[in-house]
C-alpha cells in the first residue's frame, strides 16, 4: 500500500480530487477513525445529516465510501489514507471492527474464494476433447475472412494514394468505416491502426508525408501477414500481434522468456478509446538492463491495480510475450518492494536514439516506444518544446506550457532525465528524475 504522500496523490483520477482529497485531511473532520493491519476506515462529515463511511482495504489497496461521487477512489478515500499517513495516532487501533467494515470485508473475501473456486474447478474439470474437423472449419472460415479482409484495406490503401490525400481531412467518416469492416474480418489490430490514422490527416503543415507514412506501415503489414509462414517465429508473433491476435495469456506463462530482476517503474500512461481504457506501465530491469511493458484494459471506468506506484522499485519475475524485440510482458509471482535500489541509469540521446532504431527495426509496428533520456533541458520554441541536449539535438515534446515550465524550474537549466513514449514524431513525457522522482504526467494517477 502507498505510504507517502506523494504515491498516495498518484492513485487521485484527477487534479481536481488530489486538491480537495487535500483539504479533507483534517482530522476534526473525521469524528471517527480507526485501522487494523487489513483495513482502515472513517467517518467523514460532509454536507448531510449522516457522515460518509470510508474504508479501504490495506492489502490491495481497495477502496469504498458511501459519498455519491463516481470517482475511483474519491476524494474521501484519498483523504482517509493520507490521515494515516499523516496524522496515524488519531486513528483508533486493536478495536472490534463496526458492522459495516465486517461485513464489506466479508464480502470481498466470500467474492474471492468464490473466484478462487472457480479455477479450481476449471482446472481440475478435464477439457472436452476437440473435433478436429470442426476445429478446422472454424479456422477455415477465420482465415477466409481475414484474407478478405486485407485484400480490401490493401485496395483501400491504393485508391487514396492514387486518387491523392488531399480530400481526406474532409471526409472523416471513411477511417471508422474501413476500421469496422477491419473488425468484421477479425482484424482488430488494424481496425485500431486506422481509427488512429484520422488524428494524423490534415494535422500540421506536414500531414501528407506522415500519413503516407504510416500507409506505409500498413502496407508492410499486409506484405508480412501475405507470407508469413516464411517468417521466423519471432517475427510471425509480431505480425500476429500487430493484427489484434494476441497470444494467450497461459501459453506465455508457461512458455515465455522469464526474466527476475528488480524492475523500476519509469513511468505510466492512461488513454482511453470508447470506453475501453489501456495502461501502459514501463519498467526497466536494474541488472538485466531490459526495458518492459505490462498492459492492462478496464472497459467503462479507468479501475486498474493501484499497487504499482511510477518510481517504485519491485523485486518480480516477469514471462514475456514472443517477439523478434521481446517488451510486452506480464508479471508471475507476487512483487516485493526493493527499498536499496539502484540510481535510475544515464543514458544520453544519442544512445537513447539508437536503441530506439534497433528496436524499431526489429519490430517497426510496435508503437508507441519508450525513450529514457538524461541530458536533455525542456526549451520552448517557436513550434513548440524541445528537448534539447548540450550538443544541440533537439526532439519535440508532446507538452503543454503548464506542465513544462515546472520542469523548467525544476531543471534550472541543467540536463534531467526525462522518460517518455514516443509515437514516431514527438514524445510524450511521462515522469521525470533528479536526485529524486519530481514528476507525472497526470495521466499516471490511475
Amino acid at each position: 500500500m502507498p505510504r507517502s504522500v506523494d504515491e498516495i496523490l498518484q492513485l487521485a483520477p484527477d487534479t481536481a480530487s488530489a486538491k480537495a482529497a487535500k483539504g479533507l485531511v483534517v482530522p476534526a473532520k473525521w469524528p471517527n477513525l480507526g485501522a487494523t493491519e487489513a483495513v482502515l476506515w472513517g467517518e467523514c462529515q460532509g454536507s448531510g445529516s449522516k457522515p460518509y463511511q470510508v474504508q479501504i482495504d490495506q492489502s490491495e489497496p481497495a477502496f469504498r465510501c458511501t459519498c455519491p461521487s463516481r470517482k475511483f477512489p474519491c476524494k474521501h478515500g484519498l483523504a482517509l489514507m493520507l490521515l494515516w499517513t499523516q496524522h496515524t495516532a488519531r486513528f483508533t487501533q486493536g478495536v472490534e471492527l463496526p458492522a459495516w467494515v465486517a461485513e464489506w470485508l466479508a464480502s470481498r473475501q466470500k467474492r474471492a474464494e468464490k473466484q478462487e473456486q472457480k479455477v479450481k474447478a476449471a482446472a481440475e474439470t478435464p477439457e472436452a476433447p476437440a473435433d478436429p474437423q470442426a476445429a478446422a472449419k472454424r479456422e477455415a472460415v477465420r482465415q477466409q475472412r481475414m484474407n478478405a479482409g486485407i485484400d480490401e484495406l490493401e485496395r483501400w490503401l491504393a485508391d487514396h494514394v492514387r486518387h491523392g490525400l488531399a480530400l481526406l481531412p474532409a471526409q472523416p467518416k471513411v477511417w471508422g468505416e474501413i476500421a469496422a469492416r477491419m473488425v468484421d474480418a477479425q482484424l482488430p489490430g488494424l481496425a485500431f491502426r486506422l481509427r488512429q490514422l484520422e488524428w494524423v490527416a490534415g494535422r500540421g503543415h506536414d500531414w501528407p508525408t506522415r500519413l503516407l507514412a504510416r500507409f506505409g506501415q500498413l502496407q508492410l503489414l499486409i506484405d508480412a501477414f501475405r507470407r508469413i509462414s516464411e517468417l521466423p517465429e519471432p517475427v510471425q508473433a509480431d505480425v500476429r500481434t500487430a493484427l489484434g491476435l494476441a497470444t494467450d495469456k497461459t501459453v506465455v506463462v508457461a512458455q515465455g522468456e522469464r526474466i527476475a530482476d528488480t524492475w523500476r517503474v519509469l513511468g505510466q500512461s492512461v488513454d482511453e478509446e470508447d470506453r475501453l481504457w489501456v495502461r501502459r506501465v514501463w519498467l526497466h530491469g536494474q541488472h538485466s538492463g531490459r526495458r518492459a511493458l505490462l498492459l492492462d484494459y478496464a472497459h467503462g471506468t479507468r479501475r486498474f491495480d493501484l499497487s504499482i506506484v511510477t518510481g517504485a522499485a519491485l523485486t518480480m519475475s516477469l514471462a514475456f510475450y514472443p517477439s523478434a524485440a521481446p517488451l510486452r510482458a506480464l508479471i508471475v509471482d507476487t512483487p516485493q518492494l526493493a527499498p536499496n535500489a539502484k540510481k535510475m541509469p544515464v543514458v544520453t540521446l544519442a544512445a537513447a536514439l539508437a536503441d530506439l532504431a534497433a528496436a524499431v527495426s526489429a519490430n517497426p509496428w510496435q508503437w508507441p516506444q519508450s525513450l529514457l533520456i538524461s541530458d536533455g533541458v525542456p526549451t520552448p520554441t517557436q513550434a513548440g518544446w524541445r528537448l534539447r541536449t548540450v550538443a544541440g539535438q533537439q526532439l519535440p515534446l508532446h507538452l503543454p506550457d503548464e506542465a513544462a515550465w515546472p520542469l523548467v524550474a525544476e531543471s534550472g537549466g541543467s540536463p534531467i532525465t526525462l522518460f517518455g513514449e514516443w509515437n514516431g514524431e514527438t514524445l510524450r513525457p511521462l515522469s521525470v528524475w533528479t536526485h529524486d522522482l519530481v514528476w507525472r504526467e497526470k495521466a499516471d494517477a490511475t
